[in-house]
């Protein structure tokens, strides 16, 4: 049982308009009634209302700190389903600290990171997958990546784990009753039964498991890496898509020495971009190590972006890229489509089955097309969530994965006719598997490691 009272600033540390401190666990209506006073005199929170704001003062030792709304909650209908007491003071940092160094000498603690969540799950007011959930939305970096976060944080995860591990429990219990009574119950025609239900199961988390990269791509980007020769073009591609001048632009071939890194968000597609050194034969030092780093970032990206020059004829430099990418996603760009053009786009689909896009980054054309072409290569053309949830964690996919090799296991003890005892243990390590991803089973150092990761105060 949870018996400390924490408390935290749960807005940025910042001057601002409106600051809130908040406190949470069984002294916090003890701790608010020792430093509130209203504007008409000492007023008792404890005595009023749950779910009410309440203007007034805070004071420490008669001494008033600022003027404040308090908003007042009592368990179990809040956040953590512990006694909650909101101060919405004004966001200036010194007034902010003076009001939660008050709280703390009433007999609060500072509250680790995640806390207050970490207090919700404990308390069974969310699930551990609900709980990631709402890490994910803060941090999340688009509206997709938002979308998902919700529809997590909505249960939607959950119900599906719910669903499955129903369905595996019947299946057990119905073997181990029938291998404790077998003159009432039989297993007769169970195998076909079961076969057809572990197919189902495996089919559902199979789609789970293989769309989780797209949950990912949503949550943290794709890693992607411009490439092609000097002066083709790549840092005014980067300038084009980031909307200001990230890169230096010249006419000088070989004006990129190390890489450039920026994070864009193209039509909600969120792009994390290396724009390398120009790919060529050199004798300079310095732009040798820039080449052989370019080469190594590319070998490690999602999506490579080749950037070639419409107004001079492919070289070798340009052939040894196109040997380099040939297995690899990449979006090939035909740039300065303004300029007179000796190679067209017809030149470069013979060699490569790769997509092709004539642009100008100059003129900032073609972009639009470049992101349908990212869209339809890793998304299949979709992007939109409607009812559907993605995997984004690394943890859910494991769980996925384990629960998966389970079932396949149980298939494979069907068509091998093994004992019916077999099925069960194997349907339990699934259903275990399963539980993990909604908190239950899970090691104190797993939950103590996820909740790490939230912001102090949340």
């Amino acid at each position: 049982m949870i018996t400390d009272t924490i408390t935290a600033i749960a807005t940025g540390l910042s001057n601002s308009g409106i600051s809130i401190v908040r406190v949470s666990g069984m002294d916090a209506f003890r701790i608010i009634d020792d430093i509130y006073q209203s504007k008409s005199g000492k007023k008792i929170l404890s005595k009023e209302r749950s779910h009410t704001i309440h203007y007034g003062y805070i004071v420490d030792e008669d001494k008033m700190i600022d003027e404040v709304m308090v908003v007042i909650m009592r368990a179990p209908a809040t956040y953590t389903r512990e006694d909650t007491i909101e101060i919405n003071c004004h966001g200036g940092i010194v007034v902010t600290r003076r009001i939660l160094e008050t709280v703390i000498r009433k007999g609060a603690r500072i509250a680790e990171p995640g806390e207050f969540t970490k207090r919700a799950f404990l308390n069974g007011r969310i699930d551990l997958s609900q709980a990631e959930a709402v890490c994910d939305i803060i941090h999340a970096k688009n509206e997709l990546a938002l979308s998902n976060s919700l529809n997590q944080l909505q249960g939607k995860i959950y119900s599906l784990i719910i669903k499955l591990r129903k369905r595996i429990l019947r299946d057990i219990a119905f073997i181990e009753a029938a291998l404790d009574d077998p003159e009432h119950i039989s297993l007769d025609g169970f195998q076909e039964d079961l076969a057809k239900n572990i197919e189902e199961e495996c089919n559902e988390i199979g789609k789970l498991i293989k769309d989780s990269k797209n949950g990912k791509i949503m949550k943290e980007g794709l890693k992607t890496v411009i490439i092609g020769k000097p002066n083709v073009g790549k840092s005014s591609l980067l300038n084009a898509l980031v909307g200001e001048e990230r890169a230096i632009v010249t006419e000088i071939a070989g004006t990129t020495r190390d890489t450039v890194e920026e994070t864009i968000n193209l039509n909600g597609i969120i792009l994390n971009i290396v724009d390398t050194a120009g790919i060529r034969d050199t004798v300079d030092f310095i732009e040798k190590l820039g080449v052989d780093k370019a080469l190594r970032i590319a070998v490690e990206a999602d999506l490579i972006v080749f950037v070639l020059d419409s107004s001079t004829k492919i070289d070798e430099n340009d052939e040894a890229i196109f040997e380099m990418i040939k297995d690899k996603r990449a979006i090939l760009l035909l740039n300065k489509s303004d300029l007179d053009s000796r190679v067209m786009i017809d030149d470069i689909t013979t060699r490569t089955t790769q997509p092709v896009i004539s642009i100008s980054a100059k003129d900032n054309t073609g972009i639009e097309e470049l992101a349908e072409t990212v869209k339809k290569m890793f998304f299949g053309g979709e992007l939109s969530l409607h009812e559907e949830v993605y995997i984004t964690s690394d943890r859910h996919r494991e769980a996925f994965m384990d629960a998966l090799k389970s079932l396949e296991l149980v298939k494979t003890s069907i068509d091998n006719n093994m004992p019916e005892d077999f099925y069960s243990i194997d349907l339990m390590s699934a259903y275990e598997s399963l539980g993990k991803i909604i908190g239950e089973n899970v090691e104190e150092d797993l939950v103590n490691m996820i909740f790490n990761e939230f912001c102090t105060g949340k």
